[in-house]
């Protein structure tokens, strides 16, 4: 589904989080690479793991409650519906 993009209200704030998860990824590359503890690896991996869907739930978040309300009032609710539920159910996994 592609629908028309809808400003960030605090794209200052998600960029800060994507770059200290872009440290967090290189910081484990550098772990990898200088053969650290398996344990400690995947302990940064977890945590970036977290931090990647922290930052997806808030952009999911703004989606509900910007986008798509907005959406809705202009278009076929049945339809956006069902893409919600489609847009969820693939960032859940």
């Amino acid at each position: 589904m592609t629908t028309k993009s809808c400003s960030r209200k605090d794209k200052g704030s998600l960029i800060l989080r994507l770059r200290r998860i872009e440290g967090q990824v290189k910081g484990i590359q550098k772990m990898v690479d200088e053969d650290k503890d398996c344990q400690d690896i995947l302990i940064q991996i977890s945590a970036a793991k977290a931090a990647l869907h922290k930052v997806g739930g808030l952009v999911l978040e703004e989606y509900i409650e910007e986008c798509l309300v907005n959406q809705l009032k202009e278009g076929n609710q049945e339809d956006l519906l069902k893409n919600l539920l489609d847009l969820v159910v693939k960032y859940s996994k």
